[in-house]
């Protein structure tokens, strides 16, 4: 038997330290080699850390939301090979071990057919002597629910254990799963006990960089806010006209992507609002490309996955990156680069859209437009009244930036070309 201190390894990219998100071992569990022992979050991205070896936990180093530097004593796991405490020593913190995995960095294996899927579905799960295919939330909700997903057999690309998987092998044993990210509930007060009784939850992970960066944000960009209306009872004509011509089961066009094309127009006459602030050479920096964010609510928090050359996209290509990167970040499939180098950013609460909102800048960008519900209602048209079809738009500008007048006017042109849709696909 020999000791192995595992130290928490460079995870590139400049990182000088991660903050430990959950454990999923404790000391005298028992771990085999690239299991996943910790889960660590990092500025750029979640990232599962596998054992390097094999054997019993018997300590470990920090609780969730604690930061620990990279070369940091991380595990100590008593194993069965001498050699062991030797490598141990001899492996440099700064190599980071192939199998430590950022999840939001790597998409699922692709298959060509439901065949090839089910194939592997079909191989006995305790043959698997490799690492699980899964997600990370799905491989949480597994330690949680204490399954070992070596048993579980899985129906996804290349046998991947997809939700279902889990849900159904826990109702084969009789044992309720564990909700995914649930919302932690209220403690129901007990008889007796005062009405004031509180619960604390710790900020940590996801929520915690979230309201880092929201923090900074608010502190450091003087906001201004324009709001403005829209008639798009034609853009709403436009938009069934274009849905009713398509396959059936194939998706529909939502606003955004018009939005979007109005967008990447309109800022041709305002390059100021497609602009980064790099506050630390003081530079304001314009793009000609649009890299387009657009805000997305997961069940890990606000995540801006990124469609790249938004400006080069049609209006049928536009959508469908939109909601292809839209649902990577939901899954956690996003590549890194897929999250990051927005140059400007649109977000929609959808149907909880409300009348008017305040959207905070995504630092270092320099605008954000927000969508509004759409509704229908009597308004004044051509003198006399009628039910039109309007919606807001909510922006946000950095005021150092952009002046007020240019805000309004970004807004002015863009309400134009939503108003008059067809002036959308017109080259100019």
């Amino acid at each position: 038997m020999s000791r192995y201190v595992f130290k928490l390894p460079d995870l590139g990219e400049g990182t000088v330290e991660a903050e430990i998100v959950g454990w999923r071992v404790k000391p005298g569990d028992t771990v085999a080699e690239d299991e996943v022992v910790v889960e660590v979050m990092t500025e750029k991205a979640a990232v599962e850390v596998p054992a390097p070896v094999s054997g019993r936990v018997l300590s470990i180093t920090g609780a969730p939301g604690d930061m620990v530097p990279v070369g940091a004593e991380l595990i100590v796991l008593e194993t069965e090979s001498a050699g062991a405490a030797a490598a141990s020593a001899a492996v440099p913190a700064s190599a980071t071990p192939p199998a430590a995995r950022a999840p939001a960095a790597a998409a699922a294996p692709r298959t060509s057919g439901n065949g090839a899927a089910a194939v592997h579905a079909l191989e006995p799960a305790a043959a698997r002597s490799t690492r699980v295919a899964t997600s990370p939330a799905t491989r949480r909700r597994a330690h949680e629910a204490g399954v070992d997903l070596r048993q579980v057999a899985g129906s996804g690309p290349n046998g991947r254990i997809v939700p279902k998987d889990l849900d159904a092998y826990v109702a084969r044993r009789g044992q309720a799963p564990t909700p995914l990210r649930a919302a932690p509930k209220a403690v129901p007060a007990a008889r007796g006990a005062a009405a004031g009784a509180t619960e604390e939850i710790k900020v940590i992970g996801l929520r915690r960089v979230i309201a880092q960066r929201m923090t900074e944000a608010k502190r450091n960009i003087p906001h201004f806010a324009y709001v403005e209306e829209l008639d798009i009872t034609e853009l709403e004509s436009l938009r069934r006209h274009l849905n009713g011509r398509l396959p059936a089961g194939a998706a529909a066009l939502s606003y955004l992507p018009f939005l979007a094309l109005a967008l990447v127009r309109v800022l041709r006459e305002f390059p100021q609002c497609n602009a980064h602030y790099d506050a630390e050479r003081g530079v304001i920096v314009r793009h000609r490309a649009v890299h387009l964010g657009v805000a997305t609510q997961t069940p890990d928090g606000l995540k801006v996955p990124v469609v790249h050359d938004a400006d080069r996209r049609p209006l049928w290509e536009l959508a469908a990156e939109m909601r292809r990167v839209s649902e990577a970040a939901r899954s956690n499939k996003a590549k890194r680069e897929e999250l990051t180098g927005s140059t400007i950013t649109i977000t929609s609460l959808g149907k909880l859209g409300g009348i008017a909102s305040t959207p905070i800048i995504n630092a270092p960008e320099v605008a954000i437009i927000g969508v509004n519900r759409a509704l229908e209602r009597p308004v004044v048209f051509e003198g006399a009244i009628a039910i039109r079809r309007t919606m807001n738009l909510s922006s946000s500008f950095d005021h150092r930036f952009v002046d007020g007048y240019d805000a309004a006017a970004m807004i002015q042109a863009l309400k134009e070309c939503l108003e008059h849709p067809a002036t959308i696909f017109i080259a100019g």
